[in-house]
């Protein structure tokens, strides 16, 4: 996009609105400016350059940027902006006038070229906070969140949608459909709920939790699945099978992928798995932590 402002030719981007994801950011950022709607895919490489504040300062910009498929929106240009353009790859690294934005386009052709740009989510979600067991002497499965469990399960709203989930398996206890509810609401998209996902059915059957993440695998279809921490490890050693992770930070996203497994995700985390492929060809290309 052209800003007359600078007459420079850059990447869409703006700022965090106070207490907003990165992801949710791009998602907002890209359809103020462009008008364009979007799902995100793999995050791509960071920008990090000096800035001038309106103070006369010195200052570190940090810009995040991800692959994206535009998924509507009619292309309408903000007063900052007067012109928008796609371009082929040649172009676009000669029209781009900082060296670090190109920085994303080399990213870009390189996943293009090793198949791992073309990818679909699968969001594992752990629940949000609960009202705790020693304070709650009904049966189990019908605790509820507490208030900070209910503010984290509005906030997840924005972030799945950035992603695009138009598939959501729950745990059928109550902390978990009601972490996963307001974007169910939000996004029209009926929740599915699966014992196997549950404490009590996982117990009982601990194959299922797993079955369910290898159906989802199948499909290919944007995907959310929330279940409880006991069950976290039948999920995450299916994805473990499935890594394949690319791109200049695949150190930097297997140490968090390692670290939110072994923790078995913090209460209300979205860990995102980028997966490109479906079925016995499945695998995560790209992981992200959103935690609460």
């Amino acid at each position: 996009m052209h800003r007359p402002r600078y007459d420079d030719w850059s990447w869409p981007k703006g700022k965090l609105d106070p207490g907003e994801a990165w992801a949710t950011a791009a998602v907002r950022e890209t359809f103020e400016e462009t008008g364009l709607q979007v799902r995100l895919g793999p995050p791509l490489p960071g920008a990090r350059y000096l800035v001038l504040t309106k103070a006369g300062d010195r200052g570190e910009k940090v810009v995040h940027y991800w692959a994206a498929t535009v998924t509507g929106g009619h292309g309408r240009l903000e007063h900052e902006i007067d012109a928008l353009d796609w371009l082929d790859v040649t172009e676009a690294h000669v029209r781009l006038d900082y060296a670090h934005d190109r920085d994303q386009l080399r990213a870009l052709v390189r996943a293009h070229g090793e198949g791992t740009l073309d990818t679909w989510p699968l969001v594992v979600v752990r629940h949000a906070k609960s009202v705790p067991r020693s304070d709650w002497d009904a049966d189990d499965q019908q605790r509820p969140l507490d208030a900070r469990g209910r503010e984290r399960a509005e906030a997840l709203i924005p972030v799945l949608a950035a992603y695009g989930i138009t598939r959501i398996l729950t745990s059928p206890s109550v902390r978990c459909v009601d972490t996963i509810a307001p974007y169910a609401v939000w996004s029209g998209t009926a929740p599915r709920t699966r014992r196997g996902l549950s404490e009590e059915g996982h117990e009982a059957e601990p194959g299922r939790a797993a079955d369910h993440v290898e159906r989802l695998l199948e499909r290919g279809e944007p995907a959310a699945v929330c279940t409880h921490g006991p069950v976290m490890p039948a999920l995450t050693e299916v994805l473990t099978r499935r890594l394949g992770l690319a791109g200049a930070d695949a150190v930097g996203m297997l140490e968090r992928f390692v670290e939110a497994r072994d923790d078995n995700l913090a209460k209300g985390e979205a860990l995102v798995c980028h997966v490109a492929g479906v079925g016995p060809e499945a695998r995560i290309v790209a992981v992200e932590r959103h935690l609460p």
